[in-house]
């Protein structure tokens, strides 16, 4: 299970193994990203490997000692009660959030590092209320469009 590093600081060296890894989508920005919006659609898709020292997403390397603040944030989506979670991990130069999947028992447990756990909802914004309003005219077009060419339709007055 050792593996060698992906940040380019440590290129080629053997690290000790990952405790956990999992995909993620991860950003970079601040404020509450707790909601759907631009910000998750742009997001890294990456793998999230957690060490006894360190988190890792693609060429991202936080070390525990360089975090100010890390909150685990737990919630179920509004469509079908998935469980999920969102990692807001801060340092002094930027804060990271990572979208999580909620079926492990990983995140759960104790975690290698400090954190404050919460519930949570996740919130729409409005580009997320946008696309789903267009998504929603566009199917209900496409399902009139086809009924149609099935020859279905108004009836005829007579």
């Amino acid at each position: 299970m050792n593996e060698t590093t992906s940040s380019p600081a440590n290129q080629g060296v053997v690290s000790k193994p990952w405790l956990y890894r999992c995909f993620t989508k991860a950003t970079i920005s601040t404020g509450d990203q707790r909601q759907y919006g631009p910000r998750w659609v742009t997001s890294r898709r990456a793998l999230l490997r957690v060490y006894d020292d360190r988190l890792e997403c693609g060429n991202w390397m936080i070390p525990y000692a360089g975090m100010t603040d890390a909150v685990l944030y737990s919630f179920r989506s509004s469509f079908l009660r998935i469980p999920g979670y969102v990692l807001t991990v801060t340092t002094p130069e930027k804060t990271y959030h990572f979208g999580l999947n909620g079926w492990g028992k990983f995140w759960n447990g104790e975690l290698p590092f400090p954190v404050r756990r919460e519930q949570g909802q996740l919130k729409f914004s409005g580009f997320s209320i946008a696309v789903r309003i267009l998504l929603l005219v566009y199917l209900l077009y496409a399902l009139g469009t086809w009924l149609s060419s099935l020859g279905w339709g108004p009836p005829s007055g007579q």
